[in-house]
């Protein structure tokens, strides 16, 4: 990794990011344990779901692979239901309403 680089997610760096600490060292990196992983596979996406463990608690990785690029959302798991219930109406929704109608604003 560049001097000039700093890690988001535990993954990614950011080339925009001074490393310059005025506020004392950086962070260690956090080790994570893959507790579930499951892979989907829709139109020229793949995202990857991975229930991860972390010292700060557990959380769900949903990852968005499109032709090498990646995209990540991190879920604490006290807000899963609550993600999973929005999910399940978008998914209900998109079945009810048809496809290039949209509603009224």
């Amino acid at each position: 990794m560049a001097h000039n680089q700093r890690m988001i997610s535990n993954e990614r760096p950011s080339p925009s990011f001074n490393r310059s600490y005025p506020y004392g060292n950086p962070q260690p990196r956090v080790v994570e344990g893959v507790l579930k992983s499951e892979s989907l596979q829709i139109e020229r996406k793949t995202f990857t779901m991975q229930l991860r463990e972390n010292p700060r608690g557990m959380l769900l990785r949903i990852s968005e692979d499109v032709q090498g690029r990646r995209n990540n959302i991190i879920v604490p798991a006290p807000g899963l239901e609550e993600f999973r219930r929005i999910v399940a109406d978008m998914a209900k929704a998109a079945v009810e309403i048809p496809e290039g109608k949209l509603p009224p604003a």
